[in-house]
């Protein structure tokens, strides 16, 4: 392993890392206007990381697989976007979003009828539905409505940064829930200290979970809520996957739980389902204060929708979901072709249940090597970007997150360039 670090170009990356870090604060010096405290507490992105990586790498001509972000590649449905197309030739679409609109009525409309039939929930459309420009919007604005300096949020750790990052744009305090895979990555709500109860204000859960692939019943949101109930804490549901479940299984729904709404709000978006990640709709659903708080708040920061957007969503939502079941069938098989393909090179990993991602504990042979030190081998190496553990959290180091958003082709060539890589530590 210490030869290869010196042969690797890992050493080069993190000094060019920390000579840019070491600028920065130069440059910060010097400045007549300073960024706000709470910037300062945010790690640099993880994705900015990937994407200086990928850019050095095809920079030496390297044809780089980008296995690193979330990023759905396949097409979105053709009625959606005729929709689309359509509503945007519109003049009337072009003024602002207001509340109470046809197209803003509607949509509501559409988001609970959707959410019946999936989850066999009822909403009230105008008081316990709002949409979202984007699911990751509305979870970062949701902080910023309710978490005062002295105000706890509780977030499982490893997780998908905005539910930390916003806790820390808002200015509360964030208290980090560790989950493994001994656990099957559930956070032991009973181990948080009395103290911190407190202070609590908040719970954030996501199942099926990025990054780990972890999937929760409908036992475990039953004592979540009950739970929360107990202790007067607002749960939060970001429910971004629930489509995505290999095998027959089936996501249940935080709202599932009888009175769950008492307490919850759950967080859903149009780019993974859908194929729409472009087109930046979301929603949430649950309890109605805590939703009119949330669009108080957003009120203050933007003036809604685009219209023809909305008309797009309502025909995503109301139309044939014949794109949603090729897009699972889709991702099972790369999964199966992505995982079996690394087992067959001696990278032995669970097989994931849902979400579009592969969670992998780094090989033992590597072990000596950080998460991010690890992705910048694989680009300079392989060619293949994926991302750190260490993106998403403390608790996420000695791991990396593959995201199957490239075709099987692909995959199977990213297998053959792992497995090189693999053999140049033996």
């Amino acid at each position: 392993m210490r030869r290869l670090l010196k042969a690797s170009p890992i050493l080069r990356i993190q000094r060019q890392l920390r000579e840019r870090s070491r600028q920065e604060r130069r440059r910060n010096s010097r400045r007549l206007f300073h960024e706000a405290n709470r910037l300062k507490r945010l790690p640099l992105y993880l994705f900015t990381i990937l994407d200086e990586l990928k850019a050095q790498a095809t920079a030496r001509g390297i044809d780089v697989i980008d296995l690193g972000m979330g990023n759905p590649d396949l097409p979105p449905p053709p009625h959606v976007v005729d929709e689309l197309a359509q509503q945007v030739r519109r003049p009337e679409n072009h003024r602002y979003s207001r509340k109470g609109g046809d197209v803003e009525r509607k949509l509501n409309e559409a988001i609970a009828q959707w959410y019946h039939r999936k989850f066999r929930v009822t909403l009230d459309p105008l008081h316990e539905v709002l949409p979202l420009i984007g699911s990751k919007e509305g979870i970062s604005h949701l902080s910023l409505a309710f978490l005062n300096h002295d105000d706890i949020a509780l977030v499982p750790n490893p997780t998908y940064p905005v539910h930390f990052n916003g806790v820390v744009m808002a200015g509360g305090i964030l208290y980090n829930l560790p989950i493994h895979a001994e656990s099957h990555y559930l956070p032991d709500l009973r181990a948080v200290p009395r103290s911190v109860l407190r202070q609590s204000k908040m719970l954030f859960l996501s199942y099926p979970h990025n990054p780990t692939t972890a999937v929760a019943d409908l036992k475990f949101f039953k004592e979540a809520v009950a739970w929360a109930r107990a202790h007067r804490i607002m749960l939060v549901h970001d429910f971004a996957y629930s489509d995505l479940t290999f095998d027959g299984l089936r996501a249940p729904s935080l709202l599932e739980v009888p009175g769950a709404a008492e307490v919850a709000v759950e967080f859903h978006t149009l780019s993974k389902s859908y194929s729409l990640p472009g087109l930046r709709l979301g929603f949430a659903v649950g309890n109605r204060d805590v939703l009119a708080s949330l669009a108080k708040t957003k009120s203050y920061i933007d003036f809604g929708i685009f219209r023809a957007v909305q008309w797009a969503a309502i025909k995503a939502l109301t139309g044939p979901q014949d794109s949603v079941h090729r897009a699972v069938l889709t991702y099972q098989q790369r999964r199966n072709t992505f995982v079996q393909g690394l087992a067959r090179i001696g990278w032995e990993l669970p097989m994931p249940r849902a979400t579009f991602y592969v969670w992998a504990k780094l090989p033992l042979k590597f072990s000596a090597l950080t998460s991010l030190e690890f992705a910048t081998w694989l680009v300079q190496e392989a060619g293949v970007v994926v991302a750190p553990g260490s993106g998403f959290g403390e608790y996420g180091e000695g791991f990396v997150r593959f995201a199957l958003v490239e075709p099987e082709p692909r995959l199977r060539e990213a297998v053959q360039r792992i497995a090189r890589v693999l053999q140049m530590a033996d």
